[in-house]
């Protein structure tokens, strides 16, 4: 592992890995650097995780051996335009923009620079991100390591090929969203058959969790787990003959597949945004 983390942008997903890293331990909080223009955002960095924080974005750049670029994918051009001639030879650039390709941030920054391109998602902030990571051809096998190990301290990580970048956000880092939906709706028909809200929500997620857990761990096919469940002629099987009559599994199919036509097209023109 490389001596510095540098994070331009101090966003809710910056402060969600860098969390992680301190906790897991992976950088030191002086070898953490960061910066954002808002003055509130640096003092915040700074009292919360006491890590580096510098007064530009020059100042990460020359310093970073590792680079997350922690912006909205229409920031990039700037950003890039700003720090090109100042950033290390041997450093490796994190993007976490959807839309963003490889071509693109090495056509921004005028020169061949190693870059992975990553989509964490904001369940790191408990250690459960479900990242993806495709390295570019450029790095080698031990640096792909090194951010597997980054990655990792606040979650679960996939390589993909960059040709899937733009599908991640359907089945990944944006599917929190729907599974937030899932179970304000579950707690919500709680609520309306009698129970408080905050106990119907504890319910709701557990169910969820569980659920998940259940098939990362026992690796079976959630078909099968389901029908474990649904008793012949019992009350899970209604439910789930309710949901396939109001056409739930095409909706989430619908819905994934429309956050995925999203990012493709946000990919083919928002750096000139």
């Amino acid at each position: 592992m490389k001596n510095n983390i540098g994070f331009i942008g101090c966003g809710n997903m910056a402060k969600a890995m860098i969390g992680g890293l301190l906790k897991g331990k992976v950088f030191k909080p002086e070898n953490i650097l960061c910066f954002d223009p808002s003055e509130t955002a640096r003092k915040t960095m700074a009292e919360e995780f006491g890590i580096n924080v510098k007064n530009s974005n020059v100042e990460v750049s020359k310093e970073a051996d590792y680079l997350v670029l922690a912006v909205k994918p229409f920031v990039y051009y700037k950003i890039l335009e700003e720090i090109a001639s100042n950033i290390k030879p041997s450093v490796i650039i994190v993007s976490i923009a959807v839309g963003v390709s490889f071509a693109d941030i090495k056509d921004l920054l005028g020169k061949e620079v190693k870059v992975i391109r990553t989509q964490p998602s904001t369940p790191a902030f408990v250690g459960e991100s479900d990242s993806t990571l495709c390295p570019d051809e450029q790095m080698t096998p031990a640096e792909v390591q090194d951010i597997v190990t980054i990655f990792e301290s606040f979650g679960k990580v996939e390589i993909i090929s960059e040709k899937l970048m733009e599908v991640v956000p359907g089945i990944a880092s944006s599917a929190p969203a729907y599974t937030m939906l899932l179970i304000e709706a579950m707690a919500d028909a709680g609520v309306l058959h009698g129970f408080p809200r905050d106990q119907a929500y504890r319910l709701s997620a557990q169910a969820v969790y569980g659920a998940a857990k259940l098939v990362l761990e026992s690796g079976e096919h959630p078909a099968k787990l389901k029908d474990q469940i649904c008793t012949p002629g019992g009350t899970t099987i209604e439910a789930v003959r309710v949901l396939e009559a109001k056409g739930f599994r095409d909706a989430v199919i619908s819905a994934v597949d429309a956050c995925a036509q999203k990012s493709l097209a946000m990919s083919k023109h928002q750096l000139n945004g």
